[in-house]
């Protein structure tokens, strides 16, 4: 497999709330099926964020060091929809009359 790849495996997200020492509520996400990759943090939206960037580096550093990467189920393949020819004439018919464009 490559980087892209291993990119693309669906890794199970965990989020818990939890007391902290000083009393705050806390939030941790992790890839528990990535081993080391979890984060702490106040805002949930702002962890996943950090923990999806993690993801990426505990990858990236699994593969230059050789060693094994988890991979529980298989990667997601994209998937980019056609445009069938109805769709392309009506988007040409759209732009020939100026309805829409590029131009901003």
């Amino acid at each position: 497999m490559n980087l892209e790849e291993y990119l693309a495996v669906p890794y199970i997200l965990v989020m818990e709330s939890f007391e902290g020492p000083d009393g705050d509520w806390l939030r941790r996400a992790s890839y528990p099926e990535l081993p080391g990759c979890a984060v702490e943090g106040l805002g949930a939206v702002d962890i996943v964020s950090k923990l999806d960037e993690l993801r990426v580096k505990c990858i990236m550093e699994l593969l230059a060091r050789d060693e094994t990467i988890p991979v529980p189920r298989q990667p997601i393949q994209a998937v980019v929809p056609e445009l069938n020819r109805q769709q392309l004439e009506f988007a040409r018919w759209l732009v020939e009359r100026g309805r829409i464009t590029d131009q901003r």
